[in-house]
């Protein structure tokens, strides 16, 4: 059986770890997201991101379907949009508006306009061909758009975050591409020896009582972490691991570190 492939055609929608409305979202789809197709029902669609390959079911009616020629188009596309709340983009023959997120993927735009799949579009906004050269100095601009955004588990966006989905979006703007979960993202970057040497940028995860990796930030200096914990905050970190000043407590136990650039 030939693979299916489709992409997302909508600002955000959910994605599921079982084919029903009331079951737990584990990720969210921007627009441009695409994937593929390993089980449809009548409903819902089993996926696999080809972003940082993670599974999960979408409804049907939440994407479109495109052909292997289109979906390599999209695998060898790195066009994103930069971080502004939203982006206007009109889908030409219904006129109808789309607001999309920071993040999003899009396809090269020729003066302001786009095709995906079927469709062309009309972005006011700004897209951008991320790269690791403006990493070191944008890093941490980038972290703080995200700041006192509402926490959200599976969530990626500014509307709500997870820890992880919060790292990934941030460093997806410099085209570094972390896979989904914080355990996953542990397994990837160069491991750091000591707090001392890191520097804005590098990632600090954290395990729980069975020693399981389950939380991870972006360090703004040795000193401090931003990270999504009830919101995306700023809290100090040392060898021990996060302080949360406003519950006079240690908060996540520090594992290790990870430099990515």
């Amino acid at each position: 059986m030939n693979p299916t492939f489709g992409v997302c055609n909508l600002s955000l929608v959910p994605l599921r770890t079982e084919p029903s409305d009331k079951s737990e979202m584990c990720s969210q789809l921007l627009f441009g997201d695409h994937f593929t197709i390993i089980e449809i029902t009548e409903k819902w669609s089993r996926i696999l991101t080809a972003f940082d390959e993670y599974e999960g079911w979408i409804d049907n009616k939440q994407y479109t379907l495109v052909s292997q020629i289109v979906f390599d188009g999209l695998n060898n596309i790195n066009s994103i949009l930069t971080l502004e709340v939203f982006h206007k983009a009109t889908k030409s023959n219904t006129s109808s508006i789309l607001n999309l997120l920071a993040g999003s993927s899009i396809p090269h735009t020729v003066d302001g306009l786009f095709y995906l799949a079927e469709n062309s579009y009309k972005l006011e906004g700004y897209s951008i061909d991320p790269n690791t050269v403006e990493f070191d100095l944008g890093i941490s601009k980038a972290a703080m758009f995200y700041l006192d955004a509402p926490y959200l588990w599976g969530g990626r966006s500014v509307f709500g975050i997870d820890c992880s989905g919060f790292t990934q979006m941030v460093f997806k703007q410099f085209g570094i591409r972390l896979k989904r979960d914080a355990w996953q993202q542990a397994e990837q970057g160069e491991l750091l020896g000591f707090l001392q040497e890191s520097r804005a940028g590098d990632l600090a995860f954290f395990d729980n009582e069975d020693g399981r990796i389950t939380h991870v930030g972006i360090m703004l200096n040795n000193q401090q972490i931003i990270h999504a914990s009830g919101k995306v905050r700023i809290d100090s970190i040392d060898a021990q691991g996060i302080y949360n000043t406003e519950l006079n407590r240690y908060t996540h136990k520090l594992r290790i570190l990870k430099r990515f650039n």
